[in-house]
């Protein structure tokens, strides 16, 4: 679960991350009052103000209403409100978002950290997540913050810094001043990047997060090390043991048919393609969408009814599958193992009487226990529902009806 920057500032900030502070405002007029609170509070004089969403690139992104960055400075209290005006309610294209881009509908108003002093400020990238190869976390680090750390290690992956740590240990101390002393730092900076590591991994791991990626991490003229940006995934298989964290979640951020079919109990995955796929296994699902590329079809979906699936689940996913102007055709695929075939048919037929007048194709290919029977069901039902038993017969049957247009 991705959770907005301002959130994730507050998570770290709990557990000792120092963070640039911030006040989310939902209004231009809540944004000119959290700029006044914000210079109050740190004395800062100039704002920076940033969208928030489930998306990176803000920075080089454009609102299309207004050709506003999605990230932009306020040079004094009189600028705010115009310059978050520009930005509140607007569509922000970045390249994370696609063309079609997201609605904005807060900001993130933050204190002018780029301050004069003794020295320049330094940017820094920083983050842990979990390495599946090896079965431990890995802390990535490079003295080129700020940018697409996808970039650096295309062009120089020298200078990305790995630390694998052991989850049953946890972090140690050597290897915190390991990775600060690579990133070149010195002194009381040096001290700095060790308690900012140092707490970083003790939140990445007490919250059961899947990836913190803190880009930019900033040295200050003074030599304080800041969490500049802050993005964090949480594990949504561990949000039932982090209750505070699950309200975080903002469902205007999702796509509307994935929040429906969270609450069917559906795992589904909106794709960009003209075949609706409703099967019951992970494992099968991925087959079958390689089954309708190789029939000359694309996925519109993933949906995954689960080995439980009833006449409830297979309407909710009849239902999601069919509010995609995208699908010319569905294509259940079921093996019957622990559900047996001839429910799953029962099931069809029923969610189709239900639903009524339904105008795209549906082939059902029925596969295991008791497949002849549920086949017959399909067949008898006078329904506009074709039956398949293998899958070679059920892509056949796929194909034809793209075909036809």
């Amino acid at each position: 679960m991705n959770i907005h920057e301002y959130q994730a500032k507050e998570v770290l900030k709990s557990y000792g991350v120092k963070i640039q502070e911030g006040i989310v405002a939902d209004t231009p007029e809540g944004a000119l009052e959290a700029a006044k609170k914000l210079n109050a509070e740190t004395g800062t004089s100039w704002y920076v103000l940033k969208a928030q969403i489930h998306a990176g690139g803000r920075g080089k992104g454009k609102v299309k209403e207004t050709d506003s960055n999605g990230v932009v400075l306020a040079k004094s209290l009189e600028d705010v409100p115009e310059k978050a005006k520009n930005i509140l309610g607007g569509t922000l294209v970045t390249i994370q978002t696609g063309p079609e881009g997201k609605k904005v509908n807060k900001i993130l108003v933050a204190q002018d950290v780029y301050y004069p002093g003794n020295s320049e400020p330094k940017e820094y990238y920083l983050s842990i997540l979990l390495d599946r190869a090896t079965g431990s976390n890995v802390i990535m680090a490079s003295t080129e913050g700020g940018v697409d750390i996808e970039h650096v290690a295309e062009t120089t992956p020298e200078k990305i810094i790995k630390e694998w740590i052991d989850p049953r240990i946890g972090l140690q101390g050597f290897q915190a001043r390991k990775v600060a002393f690579k990133l070149g730092l010195e002194g009381n900076a040096h001290k700095e990047m060790v308690k900012f590591i140092t707490a970083l991994y003790r939140a990445y791991d007490a919250t059961d997060s899947s990836q913190f990626e803190i880009n930019p991490v900033l040295k200050t003229s003074d030599d304080q090390i800041l969490a500049v940006d802050a993005k964090v995934n949480l594990d949504d298989s561990a949000l039932y043991r982090q209750k505070n964290l699950a309200d975080l979640r903002d469902l205007e951020e999702e796509d509307p048919l994935e929040v429906e079919a969270g609450k069917s109990g559906l795992n589904y995955v909106k794709l960009d393609g003209n075949v609706g796929c409703m099967v019951n296994g992970a494992g099968l699902a991925m087959a079958t969408m390689d089954m309708i590329k190789l029939v000359g079809g694309e996925p519109a979906n993933f949906l995954d009814v689960g080995g439980g699936a009833n006449a409830q689940t297979v309407e909710a996913g009849f239902r999601i599958i069919l509010q995609d102007p995208n699908v010319k055709a569905i294509l259940i695929n079921v093996f019957g193992g622990i559900v047996r075939c001839d429910r799953i048919a029962n099931g069809v037929v029923e969610a189709y009487k239900s639903i009524g007048d339904i105008n795209v194709p549906i082939i059902v290919r029925l596969q295991g226990t008791n497949a002849e029977e549920g086949a017959k069901i399909i067949d008898e039902s006078g329904l506009k529902v074709q039956s398949a038993i293998t899958l070679k017969e059920a892509a056949e049957k796929v194909q034809a009806v793209l075909a036809q247009g």
